[in-house]
C-alpha cells in the first residue's frame, strides 16, 4: 500500500484529499504545516508527498527545498494560484507536478497514480553509462555530470533527460513524451513538457543545446 503524506494548513483540504486517497486504497498521513512535515519525513518512509504552497511559518516552496536536501521523494505542490512563474518556481524548488485549486479529488488523483507509476517503472536501470562532450549520464546511479561537475536535477528532471538520452536522435513528440515520461497523455497542462525542459536546459549549462526544439512537433536529443 502506498503512504501519502498531505502538507497543507486547511483541514479541509487534507480531508477531500484523505477521502479520494482511502477510494484508491492509499493510506494518509497529515501534515498541518512544512516544518511538522520535514520532522514526520526524516522519521517514517511515504511513496508521495502532496504539499501546499500558501503556508504560514514555512511555505511550501521552502518546504520542497528542504525535502530535497534529504530525499528524491515525488512531490505534488498545490496552489491557489496558477501563474506561470508560480509553476515554475514550484518546480525549481523540486515539485515532480503542480495543481492548482480548487481542484477535484479524482484529479489529483490521478496525477499521484501517474507520479508513483513513473518511479516505480522510472528509466535508468541498465547499468550503462552514456557520455558526450561535456556530459556524462550514470543510469543506474541517477548520476549527471556536466563539465565534469555533478549537477543535481529534480526527479522529473531525471527521467526526463533520461528518456531523451536514451532515444537520441530520434523526433519525440509532446505528446509522446508526456506519454512515456509523465505516465498519461496529455492529461493536464502539456505546458508541463516546456517548462521541464526549460529547467533542464538550465541546468545542462553547456549542453544545454543538446536538447533540441522542432517547431510543431516536440524535441530531439542531439550529442
Amino acid at each position: 500500500m502506498y503512504k501519502i503524506l498531505i502538507v497543507d494548513d486547511e483541514p479541509q483540504i487534507r480531508q477531500l484529499v484523505k477521502k479520494f486517497a482511502a477510494i484508491e486504497n492509499y493510506e494518509v498521513e497529515e501534515a498541518a504545516d512544512g516544518f511538522e512535515a520535514l520532522d514526520i519525513l526524516k522519521s517514517k518512509h511515504f511513496d508521495i508527498v502532496i504539499l501546499d504552497i500558501m503556508m504560514p511559518e514555512l511555505d511550501g516552496f521552502s518546504t520542497a527545498k528542504e525535502i530535497r536536501k534529504f530525499s528524491e521523494i515525488p512531490i505534488i505542490m498545490l496552489s491557489a494560484r496558477g501563474e506561470t512563474y508560480d509553476k515554475i518556481h514550484g518546480l525549481e524548488s523540486g515539485a515532480d507536478d503542480y495543481v492548482t485549486k480548487p481542484f477535484s479529488g479524482k484529479e489529483l488523483m490521478l496525477r499521484v497514480s501517474a507520479v508513483l507509476n513513473r518511479f516505480k517503472h522510472c528509466p535508468g536501470t541498465s547499468g550503462d553509462i552514456f557520455e558526450a562532450p561535456n556530459l556524462k549520464v550514470d543510469f543506474a546511479a541517477r548520476l549527471v555530470y556536466v563539465a565534469g561537475e555533478r549537477i543535481d536535477l529534480s526527479p522529473k528532471e531525471y527521467d526526463l533527460l533520461f528518456y531523451m538520452v536514451k532515444n537520441r536522435g530520434l523526433a519525440l513528440s509532446r505528446e509522446k513524451l508526456l506519454s512515456e515520461v509523465w505516465g498519461y497523455d496529455f492529461y493536464g497542462d502539456d505546458r508541463t513538457l516546456d517548462t521541464h525542459i526549460k529547467l533542464l536546459r538550465k541546468s545542462l549549462g553547456v549542453c544545454s543545446d543538446y536538447i533540441v526544439t522542432l517547431r510543431g512537433m516536440g524535441y530531439r536529443f542531439e550529442a
